[in-house]
């Protein structure tokens, strides 16, 4: 079974009171899960505000009058991936202002999930296209800039998402066969 940004914990789909060891309604659940994606909210957002902040300065420097068209380009494209980022892990903060009191909190807790997904894929896109433009600048090496780039991003894509799906493959076989 693949993971998705909004895959249950195990043992909270049991319709009850928590898996073994919790004892908690599913409103507790919700509200335990909302403030865990509360938490990596904030490790993203301040991660992308940041990158953001510093992506905008750029284009006030002396350098960036120098950059070529392609670099330029770069530039744009990094800027709007770094603000779509910022947004979308923004974004639970704002659904909740508009469904607290609602009774919607399992709702919000899975689209906020799918959010901070989409918001991390987003900060993955940023980082890379701003690394590609620092080392094709910083470097002079256009090729050599594609390829530690395409590391880095193989490194993402490694630590985010193929470790954690190695991890949850080998915890739900030992479950099956123990």
């Amino acid at each position: 079974m693949g993971h998705t940004w909004d895959t249950p914990e195990p043992h909270d789909d049991d319709g009850g009171g928590g898996g073994p060891g919790r004892d908690e309604t599913p409103q507790e659940r919700a509200d335990r899960r909302w403030n865990e994606v509360l938490q990596e909210v904030r490790v993203a957002q301040t991660g992308a505000q940041i990158l953001f902040g510093f992506l905008v300065s750029v284009a006030f420097t002396p350098v960036f009058a120098r950059l070529g068209s392609f670099d330029t380009d770069l530039y744009v494209v990094t800027v709007i991936l770094g603000a779509c980022a910022t947004g979308t892990l923004i974004a639970p903060v704002c659904f909740h202002r508009f469904l607290a009191g609602h009774n919607l909190k399992p709702a919000l807790v899975r689209t906020a999930s799918r959010m901070v997904g989409v918001g991390l894929a987003l900060l993955a896109l940023t980082i890379g296209c701003a690394l590609l433009l620092l080392l094709r600048t910083a470097t002079g090496n256009p090729t050599l800039a594609w390829i530690l780039s395409a590391a880095v991003m193989g490194w993402f894509a490694t630590s985010w998402l193929l470790l954690p799906h190695l991890v949850l493959r080998r915890a739900e076989r030992s479950r099956t066969e123990g």
